[in-house]
């Protein structure tokens, strides 16, 4: 749905095993979706390529309308927000452990067309916390990465009930939360409240957390591909 002149398009990916099966989705509220899977992919990969394929479909040619990307991902948001890909490409695609950047081959063209178009924004929505369009786009992945089939369609997505108590079938041995799968190198962050760092409103304190947060997070992920933070 426009927001006055703007495209929203959501994004997600799942991952059932880290690696494993995967799926991505996008969805435009209370319009166009399309989802797609992989056979043995990650998380991380899933949600990169979830935003690629919103931006390379929606909006027209380059000239075209500007989108806002709504993602759960930190790691796809605070990339732009950031402006990670900048140190990368400086680095010649390489981390701060001069290794190769992980999932590179979906980030640079990602880089590459958000650059091209100039018109694209990148928003943080909390997941699982009542967003009836990321709840659409997260069970759109999860249906993705368990059939292993592709859907697209110009209206609302239809799909199956939930089973009794709201939970999809998950594999022996994977963990989730809510009915995101968790299976990999577990990071769990415990802190304090927000009161306890200025309040609710945005603050010095608090961005500064949020910046060695990001510090933390990145250097984590540069070293196992498959992070997982629990918070």
């Amino acid at each position: 749905m426009p927001e006055g002149d703007t495209i929203v398009v959501y994004t997600d990916g799942a991952c059932l095993g880290n690696p494993g099966p995967g799926g991505w989705a996008w969805a435009v509220p209370d319009g166009a979706f399309a989802s797609g899977a992989e056979r043995r992919t990650t998380n991380q990969r899933m949600e990169v390529l979830a935003a690629y394929e919103a931006v390379r479909t929606n909006g027209g040619s380059l000239a075209g309308l500007p989108i806002k990307v709504v993602s759960d991902s930190t790691y796809v948001v605070n990339c732009f927000r950031d402006r990670w890909f900048e140190g990368w490409r400086r680095k010649g695609w390489t981390n701060s452990q001069r290794k190769p950047v992980a999932n590179r081959d979906l980030w640079e063209p990602l880089v590459d067309l958000v650059e091209a178009r100039g018109n694209v924004t990148f928003t943080w929505v909390k997941g699982h916390s009542g967003d009836p369009v990321n709840e659409l786009v997260d069970r759109l992945a999860v249906e993705a990465a368990e059939t292993q089939r592709s859907r697209r369609g110009d209206r609302p997505a239809s799909l199956d009930p939930r089973p009794a108590g709201g939970k999809r079938k998950r594999p022996t041995g994977v963990a989730a939360v809510g009915n995101k799968v968790i299976e990999g190198h577990g990071l769990a962050v415990f802190g304090p409240k927000p009161p306890a760092l200025g309040g609710y409103e945005d603050n010095a304190t608090a961005r500064a957390l949020r910046r060695r947060l990001a510090e933390i997070f990145t250097a984590k992920a540069e070293l196992h591909q498959d992070l997982v933070v629990v918070t």
